[in-house]
């Protein structure tokens, strides 16, 4: 909290770039915080890392053998399908994580405590989501060294561009940077961590599910096709097989699967406006 306490005496900010560099600089300070907290506490790391790791282990070695990809039931063909799938589904699993910190900081009063100080009122938010962000990048370069030793490859006889692989890994942190802002919701919406842990997870389940994370949506019920192919989720899967030239990539003529890449722009940012500015207006209205 020494950190943040430096702001106290500050002059009122009354320019739109001044209000702007304040809020930016809060943030900022709200996200070392966070970080630092995060480092005394490295189990939220380890435990973070265990599950997809266990979700790969287990979709190989159990699913691997029976799934086809491409008209193929080769395990080493499904684990390259597969870890498009794991890799969006880690960025999306940090929704729980964010809503439980911000419902336990929350119910310890240190929102209130922030409120008090003369900061911008969306920083605290923000700077929370920025920290996730940054624990979510450190546990999806983890997870991709663990996958490469695992056998998963990216491309066809090495001949993939590197900044298109770059891409998806970039993609892959803005839908999960979009997807804190509606943990950060929940977070303010509800009145223990533990609920917030499991609202957070309730909806991620049919979500990650209902997709092309795991089967082709082909093999679907038609209805259930249609929605796996709108599916958000299903449009940055898809992104990071074409980026990353992995097999599965959908020839559905639905467009999130004939512009991945767009698809997972879009959706990504419309989120991050739209449940950032509920979180914000929830903020003002749970701490007065």
């Amino acid at each position: 909290m020494s950190a943040v306490t430096g702001t106290e005496g500050r002059r009122p900010v009354t320019s739109r770039g001044g209000r702007v560099r304040q809020s930016w600089r809060d943030s900022v300070i709200v996200a070392q915080r966070n970080l630092i907290r995060m480092t005394r506490i490295p189990e939220i790391v380890l435990f973070g890392l265990i599950q997809p790791v266990m979700f790969v282990v287990l979709f190989t070695y159990v699913f691997g053998g029976s799934l086809k990809v491409g008209g193929s039931t080769s395990s080493e063909a499904y684990k390259n399908f597969l870890m498009a799938g794991i890799f969006a589904q880690t960025v999306t699993f940090s929704t729980a994580g964010a809503g439980a910190g911000i419902a336990e900081d929350m119910h310890k009063g240190l929102i209130d405590r922030f409120r008090a100080l003369p900061m911008a009122r969306g920083a605290v938010l923000t700077g929370r989501t920025l920290a996730d962000l940054v624990q979510t990048a450190l546990t999806v370069m983890i997870l991709a060294a663990v996958a490469l030793l695992l056998g998963w490859r990216v491309g066809t006889n090495g001949d993939t561009d590197p900044l298109r692989v770059a891409a998806g890994f970039g993609l892959l942190l803005l839908c999960g940077y979009a997807f804190t802002w509606i943990g950060a919701l929940i977070g303010l919406s509800v009145r223990s961590p533990e609920a917030a842990t499991n609202g957070g997870l309730i909806w991620l389940f049919p979500v990650t599910f209902i997709s092309n994370a795991f089967v082709d949506p082909a093999n679907m019920t038609p209805w259930l096709r249609h929605i796996a192919e709108w599916n958000p989720f299903s449009a940055i899967v898809q992104a990071c097989r074409v980026l990353w030239a992995n097999p599965g990539q959908s020839t559905s003529d639905a467009w999130p699967m004939q512009h991945p890449v767009w698809a997972s722009l879009i959706y990504s940012v419309a989120i991050i406006v739209l449940f950032r500015t509920l979180s914000v207006r929830k903020y003002r209205s749970a701490t007065v």
